[in-house]
């Protein structure tokens, strides 16, 4: 099978899918998507010739979203060891050519293809789809192994990704509470960035921090000791999920105020299902909201969850759609 290689790269999964490149309606094939631990191959490459040998599929080219910055022809994944060279990663699958784009420029390009069924509205405020015409704005940021944050831009009809690290600004606390937490992670980290809360590591870091202020040490835990915890009433585990909520949704609010996404922003990642039944019920919505003088204006701005299995995934077959030459793509006739 011909057609576009998509991968969705992060520090702990490697997603695979297929797409056939076409530009009206791009779509990843049915049940070609695989899902592999990234422990498990010591390259990029090895992972995607495990994919191609098990799918049998003969593609032509690539596009892989990697959590990382994308420099040129090289990606360093963030929160793993992996260096990823896009011509020599295309020349040992033997592809035309690669496309290396950051993981969440292809999350904010899944936005172009998102349905309201795809999402859940956090707060009163519902999106109404892409039926409204003109240009847009929405924001974009999801908490997984990393926080990742990016935009989506419309405008004249047509759909603009933007690349950013934004994950890695600095963390503002607004509550004392927060403030003693930034205190005890700076004691640990020096600088912190809003990823070392907004994440599954930074679960555990939050969690760690409030017990260390209570006074207690909460010994080694991983992101769903605390999520499982939390479900059996322990009280240290939700109070640091609800600080989790309360500072995302700050941070979201922030971004809405620095890019003017003032049509929605939507929270991907794989930590934030997980986090649903806390999610909605917390200061998430309250912390959003609460921006002084644009608090009117803010209350106004839809959050929504994304609930898309593979939203990475789409995002890659929308870009393969971009990136094909027209003579190459299923619609060009």
């Amino acid at each position: 099978m011909s057609g576009a290689l998509l991968a969705d790269i992060g520090g702990t999964n490697a997603r695979f899918a297929l797409a056939q490149p076409d530009r009206a309606a791009p779509q990843l094939l049915p049940d070609s998507v695989q899902i592999f631990a990234v422990a498990d191959f010591p390259s990029l490459a090895d992972a995607a010739r495990h994919y191609l040998d098990r799918t049998g599929a003969t593609p032509s080219h690539g596009v892989f979203a990697v959590a990382g910055r994308v420099d040129g022809d090289e990606a360093r994944i963030t929160n793993h060891p992996w260096v990823i060279s896009a011509e020599r990663t295309r020349i040992a699958l033997g592809l035309q050519r690669i496309d290396l784009v950051n993981d969440f420029a292809a999350q904010a390009m899944a936005v172009s293809l998102l349905q309201p069924a795809d999402v859940v509205a956090i707060g009163g405020v519902a999106w109404r789809g892409w039926n409204e015409p003109g240009d847009r704005t929405y924001a974009i940021i999801g908490a997984g192994t990393g926080l990742g944050v990016g935009a989506l831009l419309r405008r004249d009809g047509r759909y603009y990704p933007l690349q950013t690290e934004g994950g890695h600004v600095s963390f503002a606390p607004g509550t004392p509470e927060e403030i003693e937490v930034l205190q005890r992670l700076s004691g640990e980290f020096g600088r912190v960035s809003n990823e070392r809360l907004l994440s599954g590591s930074g679960l555990v870091n939050l969690h760690r921090a409030l017990s260390q202020i209570a006074g207690e040490d909460p010994g080694p835990l991983q992101p769903a000791d605390i999520t499982a915890m939390a479900r059996e009433g322990d009280a240290r585990c939700l109070r640091a999920i609800d600080v989790f909520c309360a500072v995302f949704g700050a941070a979201a609010g922030d971004l809405v105020l620095t890019l003017g996404a003032w049509d929605g922003v939507f929270l991907p990642g794989g930590l934030v299902p997980k986090l649903m039944p806390w999610l909605a019920h917390s200061g998430f919505r309250q912390r959003f909201e609460h921006k002084g003088r644009f608090s009117p204006t803010m209350a106004r701005v839809p959050t929504l969850a994304v609930t898309h299995p593979q939203p990475g995934l789409l995002g890659a077959a929308a870009l393969a759609a971009q990136f094909t030459p027209a003579t190459d793509r299923t619609d060009a006739a």
